[in-house]
């Protein structure tokens, strides 16, 4: 009850703080359920994330692929009406939904009518409790998931994997440090037990967030406290641990993609480093600079490519940092050489002050207006889950600012001091060496063609 009467005040007296995105005053049902409610600048709706604490890291290489057939069946239906029944009921409420999957979690997206709003969460709500998993849903999401994933996994993309063929350049680099799994997990074997079992186990109310942005009911924490609030939790379940770094790697590889053309893509992969008391928007400006570095001595300077990228992403339990640049084929060791270059200007002359100064200033103004309206208000929750505490999210400005030149010189430092892994993707031949190779053996059907009719003449 003082749950519900604090929250009744919050929804009263939060317009005032509407403006300040990060700060969110959730608060916590008896069962375990996360509520962030946050009014909006958007009259008339609502957006909606109910966020589930499971995602493909959370299963073995084999059964990865459980908790995003899950998530396909629970749009299957509730009723005799089925999967048509079910969006119906969605239309006739003016919302719109979806549903995804990615390594941490699985995430209900909804858009919604402010006046509808309880009717909807009222059907996620049926979704989550009420969903048959019969063995003919079960069977039409498969279907959809393997063509999600990119179609029927033949022996042939098989074998590619199981060579290290088959991945994107990080992909590839993952697999073969031991850090993600070799194969694509196949949904065929996949069985109702498993899947009512991550039902069971995961869909609970202590393993959820509830996320709402936008004019919201006033009598939504009484609602919410009635209907969410009589969900049942469960002993909280361990994750599985993140795969670490277990085998070694070529310094290089060339990974062919497709059979003829030009273009190549080049990527230098290096493991991030860990910043002691360094916050995470260390490397966020250390990326901005190395971007504005790529741009101008790939594009400006030497005409290589016209889009040269730096990229962060997370491959099984390890950070990389990745510079990227789409060029010719040609131009691949030239290219090479100016990255290289690049590098060794960096170690020895550390980052331009005057630059590094303006590409904070421009980061640091960018948060002023990086997120807005409802829907974008909720991703960003959702996406900063990690970061909510005591009623506030934190903000990247103030980290941003924070950040000095001496500290983004010493992150470079940590990154470039190793070797780093380059993948080059190119095609099996480039248009000229297809020429050649046709003339080639044009030419030696001539031979052939000359030499058989000498011989038939003899």
């Amino acid at each position: 009850m003082r749950c519900l009467l604090f929250a009744c005040l919050l929804l009263n007296t939060l317009h005032a703080v509407a403006l300040d995105r990060f700060q969110v005053e959730g608060y916590q049902l008896p069962n375990g359920l996360q509520l962030l409610l946050k009014p909006g600048s958007e009259r008339g709706h609502v957006a909606i994330r109910l966020v589930v604490g499971v995602g493909f890291d959370d299963f073995p290489c084999a059964d990865k692929e459980l908790p995003h057939l899950l998530e396909h069946l629970l749009f299957s239906g509730v009723d005799a009406s089925g999967e048509g029944g079910l969006e119906e009921r969605m239309q006739a409420l003016g919302g719109e939904w979806n549903a995804y999957t990615s390594n941490a979690d699985t995430t209900f997206v909804i858009e919604a009518p402010a006046k509808n709003q309880r009717k909807i969460l009222d059907l996620l709500l049926e979704i989550l409790t009420h969903t048959e998993l019969s063995e003919n849903a079960i069977a039409t999401a498969k279907q959809v998931v393997e063509r999600e994933e990119g179609g029927h996994y033949s022996h042939l993309q098989r074998w590619l994997d199981s060579q290290d063929l088959g991945h994107g350049a990080s992909n590839q680099l993952a697999v073969e440090l031991g850090l993600k799994c070799a194969q694509r997990a196949d949904v065929r074997p996949l069985t109702r037990e498993q899947l009512e079992a991550v039902r069971k186990n995961w869909y609970a109310p202590n393993n959820m967030t509830l996320i709402m942005v936008g004019e919201l009911d006033r009598l939504l924490p009484a609602y919410l406290d009635r209907a969410f609030g009589a969900l049942q939790p469960i002993e909280p379940n361990d994750h599985l641990a993140l795969p670490d770094i277990r085998r070694q790697a070529a310094a290089q590889r060339d990974l062919p993609r497709g059979w003829v053309g030009n273009g190549a893509k080049l990527h230098w992969l290096f493991p991030e480093p860990t910043l002691d008391g360094q916050p995470d928007e260390t490397l966020d400006l250390l990326k901005d600079y190395l971007d504005w570095a790529l741009y101008q001595q790939l594009r400006l300077t030497h005409g290589l490519s016209y889009g040269p990228w730096s990229e962060r992403e997370v491959l099984g339990g390890v950070g990389f940092f990745s510079l990227n640049a789409d060029v010719e084929r040609d131009n691949l060791d030239e290219a090479r050489q100016v990255l290289e270059q690049l590098k060794a200007r960096l170690l020895k002359d550390g980052l331009d002050p005057d630059t590094f100064a303006r590409l904070q200033q421009a980061a640091i103004a960018h948060q002023a207006w990086a997120v807005q309206g409802n829907s974008a208000l909720a991703d960003y929750y959702w996406g900063a889950l990690g970061d909510y505490e005591d009623g506030h999210f934190a903000d990247p400005a103030e980290a941003l600012r924070t950040v000095t030149l001496a500290d983004a010189n010493q992150a470079l430092r940590q990154l470039f001091k190793q070797p780093g892994y380059l993948r080059i993707e190119k095609p099996l031949l480039g248009d000229e060496q297809l020429i050649g190779l046709g003339a080639a053996l044009a030419g030696l059907l001539l031979i052939g063609l000359l030499g058989w009719r000498r011989y038939r003449r003899r």
